[in-house]
């Protein structure tokens, strides 16, 4: 059907009419303080749950592109998500951000690079929508990311410290690296300064080298000095944050990102930029081979062992998204009509299975046999990874973060 294939007119209706559902849906996040409320599968605030800092970050990056692209009431929305991260989730003591804050307005204790990143992804994408007081905030958060978190001599990132900045965790973990690859792009198409996609394209070489000597499977936990920790977690294999094994949405989002790194990099010297569009292949395919249809029924796994094997056999909603994006992306720049083929075949699954119909948003989990289920994510906990796929599949520069094709 045209519907699911990319650039017709059906197709882009459809992504449009997803977006617009979307959009609407989230509208109930802010608490009164400003930091998100997870929202259940209705879109009803669960008031009861914590307000984290990443989820409020995402919520205001996706509010942000609403603003750019004219979605009624989304500028109020991002300025209550600011108010937030300089607010009740802002700390004014050590600096940095909070994890977050519990329902009853306690602290949630660490900071986490993963939640800085978003800080400085989220005041990016509002600096662009012109939201008052987002330029402030992105140089406040890369000044702390700045000092806290990055390893200049390694040329990656460290993970989580105490609340105080005093202590820092011996580990190490891939994901935090992969969101600020996302973070320096974006921070980079804002404040003009290569220095953060040179920084951008340290950690994709360590990430490319450790995937091509693990058959193209990226080890996700490290220890201190970067050794990988493949048995991380392998009694808790589930883990929403920290899952044993590999996880092939991580591998789809790192091929995407690495595409956009390169083309960002080198431009029209597609010479230059050839290998790293090769090893974005190379984690594309690997990912998709492992995890769709692997149980024989549609859908990608959430992980799998180092051989390949799936360890959780259920589908996540952002899994789904990244291979819709990664998909369109990689056709776009290689013109093979593979990734196209994919791009439809994503497409018709996520009609069919994972968009909610009745509620306007996106089923966050689902088992092997695609029955909602809700024992990683409860509940729909934000919008990031659903909205940019009805977005970046269309981005027509793909070197450019998706937010500053806006505006």
């Amino acid at each position: 059907m045209k519907k699911y294939e990319i650039n017709t007119e059906e197709n882009k209706k459809f992504m449009q009419e997803l977006r617009n559902d979307l959009l609407n849906f989230g509208h109930g996040f802010p608490s009164p303080e400003g930091g998100a409320y997870y929202l259940g599968d209705d879109g009803t605030p669960w008031k009861d749950r914590p307000r984290e800092t990443w989820i409020t970050c995402r919520m205001a990056h996706v509010y942000s592109m609403g603003e750019l692209i004219g979605h009624e009431g989304s500028g109020e929305l991002v300025d209550s998500a600011l108010r937030a991260l300089t607010g009740e989730l802002h700390d004014n003591v050590d600096g940095g951000w909070y994890a977050g804050r519990s329902s009853e307005g306690a602290i949630l204790p660490t900071k986490q690079c993963y939640a800085h990143a978003f800080v400085i992804l989220a005041s990016s994408s509002a600096y662009l929508a012109k939201r008052e007081g987002a330029g402030e905030l992105l140089n406040e958060a890369i000044e702390v990311y700045d000092k806290y978190f990055w390893n200049e001599e390694e040329g990656l990132a460290a993970d989580t410290w105490d609340t105080e900045f005093k202590n820092l965790s011996d580990y190490r973990g891939i994901n935090a690296n992969m969101h600020s690859v996302e973070a320096f792009l974006a921070a980079s198409d804002v404040i003009k300064d290569d220095k953060y996609r040179i920084r951008a394209g340290r950690i994709i070489d360590h990430v490319i080298g450790w995937a091509r000597d693990n058959s193209w499977r990226i080890p996700e936990h490290f220890t201190k000095d970067w050794k990988p920790d493949l048995e991380c977690n392998k009694e808790k294999p589930d883990d929403p944050f920290k899952p044993y094994g590999a996880t092939p949405g991580h591998g789809i989002e790192w091929a995407r990102l690495i595409v956009q790194w390169a083309l960002s990099t080198y431009g029209d010297d597609k010479a230059s930029a050839k290998a790293y569009i090769d090893a974005a292949e190379e984690l594309y395919c690997r990912a998709v081979a492992d995890a769709w249809n692997a149980d024989g029924a549609p859908g990608l796994c959430y992980t799998t062992d180092w051989d390949g094997k799936p360890v959780v056999h259920d589908r996540m909603h952002w899994t789904l998204a990244e291979a819709i994006n990664t998909s369109a992306v990689l056709y776009r720049v290689t013109g093979k009509d593979k990734y196209a083929s994919d791009y439809s075949m994503f497409m018709e699954y996520l009609d069919e299975s994972v968009v909610d119909h009745v509620n306007g948003s996106w089923f966050h989990q689902m088992d092997k046999e695609n029955r909602v289920i809700g024992t990683v994510w409860p509940g729909k906990s934000d919008l990031y990874h659903a909205v940019q796929a009805t977005l970046i599949p269309y981005n027509e520069n793909i070197g450019l973060s998706i937010a500053a094709m806006f505006a």
